[in-house]
């Protein structure tokens, strides 16, 4: 239960002592014993890999298909809170705010460099760097992308939202449990739960700052010259950590809702420069063609396990990744989802939390993945006599890409214009992945302090700087224990245990639901006269 004094005043202190014990120790170990730290996840990676892909491929594809069974369910008339209740946030404000915290830092770390690298290779084409791995690049992109991931954080989100708003339960996770344990909920299984939850919301936001802090320093390097290095790195993670545990401490109603919007905005203006500066014509095409493609493929895609390969290095490396970095984010993405979402409908919630980022995403994934690829199919380079001096496909960006990930970006951006437009889209491209960055950092805090305070909104002030502090530690160590490397096998590991959670949610909710719908039934029955 929730304590009323002491330390602990508005936590669980269990919850919360066996959350901050685990996570302190795993920070003084891996620095202490980076190395070692560093093998065992790789190990325990690879194993994860090996023997549950399968499963991770098959649990992502059901969630997707849940989704839509949702929609057409007699149950998507079922407010999410009380019959007459209002949403809190307009579309604006909702959409800003699910579209940073679900994505944020690693679309814009990846929307370049996933397409240049399936363009490169992968297992669906025959020949590299040409107009049809061009098109399969970004088939492979939309569906990492796309509706898998807002699957998953539909589940959780709407079990959350479901049993906090409409049953009047705490919003923490341990409340899914309510259909099949009832208010045994409150003893071990519920802090089982809620613990492994706070594992997978911290690593898993500590998996995106750090893919966001290593482009953050490749932004500045690249316009102010600043060293790569992880000392540079590991200051950046301290600056951001401090102003995002700020931002947490100000609330969702203020700071996080603020920089959602300032994120938009930012957005759409680099977004702008792409469409004026970029290939137009060739955008607008390959966006109809890339979503077309994506949706006649994304059922076998979904199906998918590379079997006839023993290894399946590829599919390890992206897919599985991908689903593992999902997961994870669930219970911080879906907490906060459900956060901001009371007063909707449960067809409103998962047509709006399924489709519209979804969208979104596809677009943005054009206006760069699509930039980057034309550039490398058609780009020349002239000199000032007007001589091509670079054949087509010299663009840089492959070569970017195969030398530093993180330059991916900025490389593009500079091929388009070297001038001042295109120093000033750099600017605003690294001020983004700070404000993604930051966005995420404190939703993630936040998420953190709710569940182990029973799903106060507003937990308190010193534990929100603690968590806030504690999920830019462990960004921290995993950039110490072998970079990227680490923040992807961190993610594969984590979502394994979570995963179960994310079934047992999705039978508790349908349990519920159907309750729920006879209930209804049975008060809309005439009633019959003696």
């Amino acid at each position: 239960m929730v304590s009323t004094q002491g330390f602990f005043r508005g936590t669980d202190p269990t919850s919360s002592t066996i959350s901050f014990l685990t996570i302190l120790l795993f920070v003084i170990s891996g620095v202490l014993i980076t190395d070692t730290i560093a093998s065992w996840f790789g190990a325990m990676s690879s194993w994860i890999l090996s023997y549950f892909k399968w499963y991770y491929i098959g649990l992502v594809a059901c969630l997707l298909f849940f989704c839509f069974w949702l929609i057409a369910s007699p149950y998507g008339q079922i407010k999410l809170g009380d019959n007459e209740e209002q949403p809190e946030y307009s579309y604006f404000a909702w959409f800003a705010m699910l579209f940073s915290a679900g994505m944020g830092i690693g679309l814009v770390f990846w929307s370049i460099a996933e397409p240049i690298y399936h363009f490169q290779g992968n297992p669906f084409i025959s020949e590299p760097l040409t107009p049809e791995a061009a098109e399969v690049a970004m088939r492979l992109t939309y569906f990492h992308w796309g509706l898998h991931p807002w699957a998953i954080y539909v589940v959780v989100g709407l079990s959350l939202a479901f049993f906090s708003y409409r049953k009047k339960l705490p919003l923490a996770i341990r409340s899914a449990l309510h259909p099949l344990i009832g208010d045994r909920l409150y003893g071990p299984w519920g802090h089982l739960v809620d613990v492994l939850a706070v594992f997978a919301t911290v690593f898993g936001v500590a998996t995106s700052m750090g893919l966001g802090i290593s482009q953050m320093n490749a932004g500045l390097h690249h316009m102010f010259g600043v060293d790569i290095s992880t000392t540079n790195q590991l200051i950046l993670i301290t600056i951001v950590t401090a102003i995002a545990t700020l931002s947490t401490v100000t609330g969702v109603g203020k700071g996080i809702k603020w920089l959602s919007s300032i994120n938009l905005w930012l957005t759409f203006i680099i977004m702008g420069f792409l469409l004026l500066y970029g290939p137009t014509r060739y955008l607008l095409n390959s966006f109809l063609q890339s979503t077309g493609d994506y949706l006649a493929n994304v059922i076998p895609l979904s199906l998918w396990t590379d079997a006839e390969s023993q290894a399946s290095s590829w599919q390890n490396s992206w897919t599985a990744f991908y689903w593992g970095w999902w997961i994870a984010w669930a219970p911080f993405v879906g907490m906060f989802i459900a956060r901001i979402s009371r007063g909707r409908t449960i067809r409103e919630f998962v047509v709006g939390v399924l489709l519209v980022p979804t969208l979104l995403g596809f677009i943005w994934l054009t206006l760069f993945g699509s930039t980057a690829l034309s550039l490398e199919l058609f780009h020349q380079v002239k000199n000032e006599a007007g001589e091509i001096v670079a054949a087509v496909g010299q663009a840089g960006i492959v070569d970017a890409v195969k030398t530093d990930v993180t330059s991916a970006l900025y490389t593009t951006l500079e091929t388009l214009d070297n001038g001042t437009v295109g120093w000033a889209a750099t600017f605003v491209a690294t001020l983004l992945i700070a404000t993604y960055f930051i966005t995420s950092a404190d939703s993630g805090t936040l998420v953190v302090a709710t569940i182990l305070s029973h799903g106060n909104p507003h937990p308190a002030t010193i534990h929100r700087v603690i968590w806030g502090i504690g999920e830019g530690a462990v960004a921290a160590v995993l950039l110490l224990a072998g970079g990227l490397k680490a923040l992807q096998t961190a993610s594969i590991n984590v979502a394994l245990p979570f995963s179960v959670v994310i079934i047992v949610m999705m039978w508790g909710l349908v349990k519920a639901l159907k309750a729920e719908h006879q209930q209804t039934l049975m008060q809309t029955l005439p009633v019959k006269s003696a």
